[in-house]
């Protein structure tokens, strides 16, 4: 599938009888008698990025990155990365608030000039990492998972920690898209991504409302 960028009209077209209205969210088939599909070729993350910073009808729920405080290096590498993306995407990223793998997806989220939400378990917003946008601190500790699962659109799930586990769960439990990278949990229903732009094109299906297994151009 390959994705069209119609300007004059503000919506994205794929080379098929279906448009996406940023207004609405969500696919609409067109009339057989209107014009096929014109305009300048687009990535998912592209299509997103549009989305987001021109449409003016952007997706406004975050996606989350989570993962544990203790964290090796090619992990906090790839957490950062994936925070790096969503900020370009112009999406808002969720996350515990603290350090280890939240602080380093954080940190790729701010250098893209992105958004991120800390829903800390503590009483204390102080205690957010340094790149945390905006801290809410909870005061409800490990109870605060659920909240970081429920709010996303979908989650990213990097490494593992005591606390991973739990989150993943809720997302699933949610009936939320769970994608996983770099050793992420064992858990049924988590698609495991190769890398953080893998993980960004599954990010972005979700925000355009694309089926998980199609495929598209990158």
């Amino acid at each position: 599938m390959s994705l069209l960028l119609d300007i004059e009209n503000g919506l994205i077209c794929p080379e098929t009888n279906t448009q996406f209205t940023p207004r609405e969210r969500c696919w609409v088939q067109r009339a057989p008698e209107e014009r096929p599909p014109t305009g300048s070729p687009l990535s998912l993350k592209d299509a997103v990025r549009w989305l987001q910073a021109e449409s003016g009808h952007p997706c406004r729920i975050p996606v989350a990155v989570i993962g544990g405080r203790e964290a090796t290096d090619v992990q906090l590498h790839t957490a950062q990365a994936m925070g790096n993306l969503l900020g370009q995407m112009g999406l808002t990223l969720i996350c515990g608030g603290r350090q280890g793998i939240m602080e380093a997806a954080c940190k790729g989220s701010a250098m893209a000039g992105g958004i991120s939400v800390g829903i800390l378990p503590d009483a204390d917003p102080t205690l957010a990492n340094p790149y945390v946008t905006v801290p809410i601190a909870t005061g409800i500790g490990v109870a605060r998972n659920a909240p970081v699962a429920q709010s996303a659109l979908c989650l990213i799930a990097i490494g593992g920690g005591h606390g991973t586990p739990p989150e993943l769960a809720f997302g699933l439990q949610f009936e939320k898209q769970v994608f996983g990278l770099v050793d992420p949990p064992d858990i049924k229903g988590v698609v495991s991504c190769a890398s953080p732009e893998q993980a960004a094109d599954h990010v972005a299906r979700v925000v355009l409302g694309l089926t998980p297994d199609a495929p598209a151009e990158k």
